[in-house]
């Protein structure tokens, strides 16, 4: 069947050295300028500097302590900091989680009720506070798509919406800043980049060349740069993994082609519950996912591991490669060596999936419940 889709990406992408003082391209002296950042990191890699600097003579007020997994208990005090200052720009200096962060700030600021109601789907944005993002952790594409994650500490939720009235108006991509990233977050990027890309490739045969050839080119540029690994604080291999990154999710591959994304619906919970990294999450569903979905995936994966991995005529073998990948960046796909989790993983995920709707999730709607139970037994080994 031939493909059918509208597709339409209006940021701005802006990537190389120096790129940070482009964002007054974009800026008013009217405006009043949210700057929303982290931890703090940034103030120890030269990026805030940068900002500052760029900011200069301009109207701005900054929030910072956006969690690695942002919750509506800290966003809404942005939100309300927001719409009592005012506030008519939002810029996020982050990885995937200030950027998500700041949608919702950017979205909330400008509705009347409780912006959970858009977790929710109560509610869908029907405008939002203009956005700018300066990217310093890639990993999850938030940068340039209109996709969200939040998370509710009072209920252990992790939730996402999608708006394109929170599409960034532009995206600064400056390998630069990734100098001072760990390890962890180097390999919870690539890792999340390439099941980003599964779960739009990884799914039912199409008849597009481009999309399936486009998504094949982002998982060999990871599956490189993890053979890579030992050159990870090298420049160019960075600014790899900020291309593949952003491309693994600005909408393109997924458009008119059928998606998955259970492994993302399972991993969610797995982080709301225990705190696991969102990469580390997928990285313990998804292997298992692929080999109780093996019949139903049969076609793809044999095309991924051919022209992936060089495997032919073995999906196994092609699971296992994606496992062996994972781990040799330290990667774990054991649900068992996350030390916070217990030995209630079942009787909290199934009925918490079962809340928030998700009975029936994959690409073909097959993952049910009884499913997604095997799949996470799999999980702890």
């Amino acid at each position: 069947m031939s493909l059918i889709y509208d597709y339409s990406n209006p940021t701005a992408i802006h990537f190389g050295k120096g790129q940070i003082a482009s964002i007054i391209k974009y800026l008013s002296k009217d405006n009043k300028i949210l700057l929303v950042y982290g931890g703090g990191s940034i103030k120890k890699n030269g990026v805030y500097d940068e900002v500052l600097s760029a900011l200069e003579g301009y109207d701005y007020l900054e929030f910072s302590g956006v969690e690695s997994n942002p919750t509506y208990e800290t966003l809404s005090k942005a939100v309300e900091l927001a719409k009592s200052e005012k506030v008519d720009f939002i810029l996020a200096v982050g990885g995937g989680s200030v950027i998500d962060g700041s949608k919702y700030i950017a979205a909330a600021s400008v509705y009347d009720g409780d912006a959970w109601d858009f977790l929710e789907g109560i509610s869908a944005p029907e405008k939002a506070l203009p956005l700018g993002a300066i990217l310093t952790l890639p990993a999850t594409g938030s940068e340039s798509n209109m996709n969200a994650v939040v998370s509710k500490k009072a209920t252990n939720e992790k939730r996402f919406f999608g708006s394109p009235y929170v599409y960034p108006k532009f995206a600064v991509l400056d390998p630069i800043v990734m100098a001072t990233l760990s390890d962890r977050q180097l390999a919870n990027g690539l890792v999340d980049a390439f099941v980003h890309t599964c779960e739009q490739y990884l799914t039912c045969p199409n008849t597009s060349l481009l999309h399936d050839g486009y998504s094949e080119t982002i998982l060999k540029g990871l599956f490189a740069l993890a053979k890579d690994w030992e050159n990870r604080k090298d420049i160019i291999w960075q600014e790899n993994l900020m291309l593949l990154a952003n491309q693994a999710l600005n909408g393109f591959i997924g458009s008119g082609v059928v998606q998955d994304w259970a492994t993302h619906m399972i991993g969610h919970e797995l982080t709301a519950f225990y705190g696991v990294d969102h990469a580390q999450s997928l990285a313990v569903v998804q292997p298992q996912l692929l080999r109780v979905m093996i019949e139903e995936k049969s076609e793809k994966l044999a095309q991924m591991g051919e022209n992936v991995f060089g495997i032919k005529d073995d999906n196994e073998a092609v699971i296992v490669a994606i496992e062996e990948m994972y781990q040799s960046i330290g990667v774990t796909t054991n649900l068992n060596d996350y030390e916070r989790v217990d030995d209630k993983v079942i009787e909290k995920v199934i009925p918490s999936l079962k809340a928030h709707g998700m009975t029936a999730i994959g690409e073909n709607q097959n993952i049910t419940l009884e499913v997604s139970e095997k799949i996470l037994r799999m999980a702890m080994k």
